[in-house]
C-alpha cells in the first residue's frame, strides 16, 4: 500500500495566483477599476480575501501581478521565451510599422484596456507604484525599440548622432497621447503615419 501524499500546496497556491490575477483583470474590464474590489476579487477566484492580503498589499498591486503574468504566459504560447522583439528585416520603416500596428491592437483590446488604464492613472498617484509599472512593464518594452534603433544606427539606417532613447518617444509617446487622452481614433493609419513623420522629420530636405 502507497503511502499517503499531502497535496502539493506550491500547486495549489499556484492555480490560486492565476485565479486571483484572471479575476483581476476580469473585474476591472467588467466593473472599472474603482468598483473593483478586493472582496469582488477573492469572490471571482474562488478564495479567501485574506489570502489576496498575504500575498499583496493592494488591488493596484494584484493588478501589477496580473499583468506580469499574463505577458508571461502570452510570450510563453507565442514560444518568445518570454520577450517579444522588434524583428530586423533590414527596413525599418516597415518593422517599426508592424509593432506600432500591434501596440495599437493591444491599446484597443477590451480585454487590457481598462486595466491599462487603471495601473496608468494609479501609478501616477503612487510613485512607487508608478516606478514599479515602468521597470516591469514599459521598460523592457522601450529596451525593444532602443536595441532595434541602434541596430538600424550600425546599418547606416539612422543618423550616428541620434539618440535612439528619445527617437523612441517619438514613436511611442504620440500613440499614449492620443490612447491616453481619447482625442481621435487610435488606428492603423496613424500608427503608419507617426513612423513616416518620425522618420522623414519634418523640415524640407536639399
Amino acid at each position: 500500500m502507497s503511502a499517503h501524499k499531502s497535496p502539493d500546496s506550491s500547486r495549489r497556491s499556484d492555480r490560486s495566483r492565476r485565479a486571483i490575477c484572471d479575476a483581476a483583470l476580469a473585474l476591472v474590464g467588467e466593473v472599472g477599476y474603482a468598483r473593483t474590489t478586493i472582496e469582488g476579487i477573492a469572490a471571482r477566484a474562488g478564495v479567501g480575501k485574506q489570502t489576496i492580503y498575504r500575498w499583496w498589499p493592494s488591488k493596484a498591486a494584484v493588478l501589477m501581478e496580473a499583468f506580469l503574468d499574463m505577458g508571461a504566459r502570452q510570450a510563453e504560447e507565442a514560444g518568445e521565451g518570454g520577450e517579444y522583439g522588434i524583428p530586423d528585416t533590414g527596413d525599418l520603416a516597415a518593422d517599426l510599422k508592424l509593432v506600432l500596428r500591434a501596440t495599437v491592437d493591444e491599446l484597443n483590446d477590451p480585454v487590457t484596456e481598462a486595466p491599462t488604464r487603471a495601473l496608468t492613472a494609479e501609478g501616477i498617484i503612487d510613485p512607487a507604484l508608478g516606478a514599479r509599472f515602468v521597470e516591469n512593464l514599459l521598460e523592457p518594452q522601450l529596451q525593444l525599440y532602443v536595441t532595434r534603433l541602434r541596430a538600424a544606427q550600425e546599418a547606416g539606417e539612422v543618423r550616428a548622432d541620434v539618440d535612439p532613447r528619445i527617437a523612441l518617444e517619438l514613436l511611442i509617446a504620440p500613440l499614449a497621447h492620443r490612447w491616453l487622452l481619447r482625442t481621435l481614433p487610435l488606428t492603423h493609419a496613424y500608427a503608419d503615419a507617426v513612423v513616416d513623420h518620425a522618420l522623414r522629420g519634418l523640415t524640407v530636405r536639399p
